[in-house]
């Protein structure tokens, strides 16, 4: 009987041992395939206390609409007014010669929801705001070169720190050069 009890203690450990190599195996296995472990590290919050995020596109016709996000990481209100400023860069990083316009800028009538008055929008900590870019993929002169904008640079508000934000779809504005910003609107989820 003590023999088996002691058999049992050995069995456990030896069980035990066996499950933390494993673990531990993990992470070399995994990258040995070339996959790492997922993490959660939350990036801290950029100067400034707000942070920019590429939301939804829609692109009919031609006719391009995509948002972006500004959330407010900080730990106090951030107050917006009017509409960012904004730069859009190539793929290589340098500015595009575009005519960035506010409202629709010409790109589409009044009814594609681009023109509405600028208002003034207060951010609380986690809440956002959003801003529109609208533009027709277009080319009109087969000598000009399409232009394609990979980066975004936006600054929220006069004063405030630049964004930089790499674009996951880019705004492939053929050769029009012309891009209608929106003024900022609390972010409806």
């Amino acid at each position: 009987m003590r023999g088996q009890g002691r058999a049992k203690r050995i069995g456990a450990g030896a069980g035990a041992m066996a499950l933390a190599w494993v673990l531990v195996g993990c992470d070399s296995a995994m990258e040995a395939i070339g996959e790492s472990l997922p993490t959660r590290r939350a990036e801290p919050c950029p100067e400034g206390g707000v942070r920019l995020a590429e939301g939804e596109g829609n692109s009919a016709m031609g006719l391009r609409v995509t948002d972006f996000q500004l959330v407010n990481c900080g730990w106090a209100a951030y107050v917006l007014e009017g509409y960012p400023e904004i730069r859009l860069l190539d793929g290589e990083d340098r500015p595009l010669q575009v005519d960035i316009g506010h409202g629709t800028n010409g790109v589409t009538s009044s009814a594609a929801g681009g023109d509405a008055p600028p208002q003034r929008v207060t951010l609380q900590p986690g809440q956002a705001a959003t801003t529109r870019l609208l533009w027709r993929n277009l080319v009109t002169d087969s000598t000009v070169p399409a232009a394609e904008g990979r980066v975004l640079e936006l600054v929220p508000k006069p004063g405030a720190p630049r964004l930089t934000l790499r674009l996951s779809a880019p705004v492939d504005l053929g050769n029009t050069g012309k891009l209608g910003l929106s003024a900022w609107s609390a972010f409806a989820r």
